[in-house]
């Protein structure tokens, strides 16, 4: 497990810098990759080639037929897919980093007394240095999220195809330098048919997870977008109509009111001569 020290105290820092889902996809990979590879499968997988064993006596034979069946051992196939999958991840914690620093030396800035005043105010992250998963960060996250769905399945099926995931105990082989076909024989092959199910089920937990996270954060984005735009309609509702042009209707309407207080004047002006000759005819 000292192999893996280095890897597991960068990963642990990107969990200060995830979500909850990316926290539990994070002790998936601790507990049930790591962990399992370098305690259990290593020694399972630690006599594969010594008790390969071919029934011919044919030398060469056997290290043929071995490179033939396994191309690659399990034990590095898993590992190689445990450091592919983490590549995304550690690429997020540079960036989040970076960030951190950046914001980290804003606030120092403001914070100074003769320090600029129209400085932008730090965004992405808090005073105690916990990044908020917005704007560009989220842009990065999202993409090393695709990035790990991508690989992780890219694995799971090239595991299928290079090995299947059930191990056969007895394997027919005809290569040079052997002189006919041969039978070879693996040891312990239901056990380490347990591990290579055991492993498989563990990459697609971890696949699902990456999936439900992904879905997750784009439905908690699209959720903010919506009550923003809630906010602005409610400060500001006159910017949700635009100008409205007059139509035919709007025409005609106006045309008859304007007639119609017009013959209301001419009507009041007439009644108010009649009512002055009156007056002055009594007088």
């Amino acid at each position: 497990m000292g192999d893996w020290g280095i890897l597991s105290t960068l990963l642990e820092r990107v969990q200060s810098h995830s979500t909850v889902i990316g926290k539990i996809w994070m002790s998936v990979l601790f507990l049930f990759r790591i962990m399992v590879l370098g305690a259990g499968a290593e020694s399972v997988w630690g006599d594969e080639q010594s008790d390969f064993i071919c029934n011919t006596q044919q030398p060469g034979c056997e290290n043929v037929c071995y490179d033939w069946t396994f191309p690659i051992s399990h034990i590095r196939f898993w590992v190689l897919q445990i450091l592919f999958v983490s590549t995304p991840t550690l690429i997020y914690l540079g960036h989040a980093m970076h960030v951190i620093q950046h914001e980290k030396k804003l606030r120092e800035a403001l914070a100074s007394p003769d320090g600029p005043q129209k400085l932008k105010q730090p965004k992405y992250s808090d005073e105690k240095g916990h990044v908020k998963i917005k704007g560009n960060l989220l842009g990065s996250y999202l993409t090393q999220l695709i990035f790990k769905i991508i690989i992780e399945a890219g694995f799971i099926v090239g595991q299928y195809y290079l090995y299947g995931f059930v191990m056969v105990p007895m394997f027919a082989c005809q290569r040079k330098p052997c002189p006919f076909t041969v039978e070879c024989y693996m040891s312990r092959p239901t056990e380490k048919t347990i591990f290579i199910i055991f492993m498989l089920v563990v990459a697609c937990v971890s696949l699902l997870l990456n999936v439900i996270e992904l879905f997750y954060l784009m439905a908690t984005r699209c959720k903010s977008k919506r009550r923003t735009q809630k906010m602005t309609s409610a400060e500001n509702p006159a910017s949700l109509s635009g100008p409205r042009w007059p139509t035919t209707e709007d025409t005609m309407r106006q045309n008859k009111m304007n007639m119609e207080l017009e013959n209301h004047s001419v009507g009041g002006s007439l009644d108010g001569a009649k009512e002055e000759k009156r007056l002055l005819s009594g007088h």
